[in-house]
């Protein structure tokens, strides 16, 4: 009898053990504390001038004080942490990305949809979403992944299973048969897709499609309303591809469900019937013309330009890994990028900043403040609003992201020096702060 009572007192200390110990999901990365940072200027988001001297007081995971350091109560106890010559930042915000997978130019890339385990491109998702959040980018919208392997880093990251930004995803991107959003180049019944996969034709297709994507977690839709670069096919890169009736439905289908609609469009006409339709925003818009910019703004309709996937397709086609028609659509898409962004601002379309990473390799997004600046002719202040504000906004986040300001989450990142005078330092983030947990300080 003691031997048995003995053994079940043995049991009932390792159950207990086990129960007290955390076993489930190690639960959100938050801040904890209060947390002073302060910097020789801070630029808040919103495009107003910079703050001189700056101080943000952060509490957990929220910001609680901005301002200039003769005018901020740094709380007793606080733990600050000066910066010098550096500029503080809202984490930026990437509008366009592909996280999931092998990125274009990547040798084993070119047969990776049959030959890579679902699971070993979520595990590249990882590590691209870690490169994603180092780069300063604490907020992304995926637009498109396989299986909804977007959604599964967005929960690990959620979790905090592992690092990465806030994922606004997906899921799978809704085209037409034989469309952009649609496996090319293989024997017939080898990529066949249909509504699951967002392969749908036609306006009961597309509204299947368009709730079988929220039904698994998606958070918009993403679209082709045109043609594009990379796919195979015979198309040129700005044909239309979806109807009108087709991306109306889309949107509506979607608004009941709270969701946005965003749509991939190389081609003008693309461009203006979708905007019709009343997606939130066109991606890439290479061939924008006047008459679509007008329309765009009449609506309220945003541009992510992602030049960076222009300048990077660009330089694959004259090193001769892309060829062929895909060269000459590369080619052509870039050439006309260097305008498109021109007549957006000209005609004051909303820009919110994307750098379809994937085609270009993650982590080096910052880039793209630079050929908005550079190709597009924006100040770098509007760049800036472009990647923080104007992202949240886009998202229907700017409640909670987007600026620094009182209440928000602590989502902060630093360069060195003064972007405003030198854009490029938004290509060196050298502090990185997400829900007031600090991932990254300078050395």
């Amino acid at each position: 009898m003691n031997r048995l009572l003995g053994t079940i007192a043995v049991i009932v200390i390792v159950t207990s053990t086990i129960i007290s110990q955390n076993v489930g999901a190690p639960g959100e990365r938050k801040g904890s504390g209060t947390v002073v940072l302060k910097a020789a200027r801070v630029i808040d988001g919103t495009g107003a001038a910079a703050i001189t001297n700056g101080v943000v007081v952060i509490l957990d995971d929220k910001i609680m004080a901005v301002g200039p350091a003769s005018s901020v109560r740094i709380p007793s106890g606080a733990k600050v942490i000066e910066l010098g010559d550096a500029t503080l930042m809202p984490g930026f915000i990437d509008g366009h990305t592909h996280i999931v997978g092998r990125v274009l130019g990547d040798p084993e890339a070119g047969g990776s949809t049959f030959r890579d385990p679902d699971s070993f491109l979520t595990l590249l998702g990882a590590r691209n979403a870690e490169r994603t959040l180092m780069a300063g980018f604490t907020t992304i919208r995926n637009l498109g992944a396989p299986n909804f392997d977007d959604m599964t880093l967005k929960r690990a990251i959620n979790e905090g299973w592992i690092p990465g930004p806030r994922i606004y995803g997906a899921g799978h991107s809704l085209g037409i048969t034989g469309g952009h959003c649609d496996e090319n180049g293989f024997k017939p019944g080898v990529a066949d897709g249909d509504f699951k996969t967002g392969i749908a034709d036609g306006v009961d297709q597309v509204r299947a499609a368009v709730r079988y994507q929220i039904k698994y977690g998606a958070d918009l839709i993403k679209t082709c309303a045109t043609a594009g670069v990379l796919s195979e096919g015979t198309a040129a890169v700005g044909t239309t591809q979806y109807t009108y009736e087709e991306l109306k439905a889309m949107v509506d289908e979607a608004k009941k469900a709270g969701r946005k609609v965003t749509a991939h469009a190389h081609g003008a006409e693309g461009i203006k019937i979708a905007t019709r339709a009343g997606v939130a925003s066109i991606e890439h818009g290479s061939f924008l013309d006047e008459e679509g910019a007008k329309l765009m703004a009449a609506n309220g309709t945003y541009l992510v330009p992602t030049l960076m996937a222009g300048e990077g397709v660009e330089k694959l086609a004259k090193n001769n890994v892309l060829r062929g028609l895909r060269a000459e659509k590369a080619l052509s898409a870039a050439a006309a990028m260097r305008n498109s962004l021109k007549i957006a601002v000209a005609n004051k379309v909303p820009i919110a900043f994307g750098t379809d990473s994937g085609v270009i390799l993650h982590g080096t997004n910052g880039h793209e403040f630079t050929l908005m600046v550079e190709w597009g002719g924006m100040s770098p202040m509007d760049a800036i609003v472009a990647g923080t504000l104007n992202g949240a906004t886009l998202l229907g986040a700017e409640k909670t992201i987007g600026t620094i300001s009182v209440g928000k989450f602590a989502d902060i990142v630093a360069v060195p020096g003064n972007p405003l005078t030198d854009i490029k330092r938004m290509e060196n983030v050298t502090f990185v702060m997400k829900n007031g947990v600090m991932y990254k300080q300078p050395n």
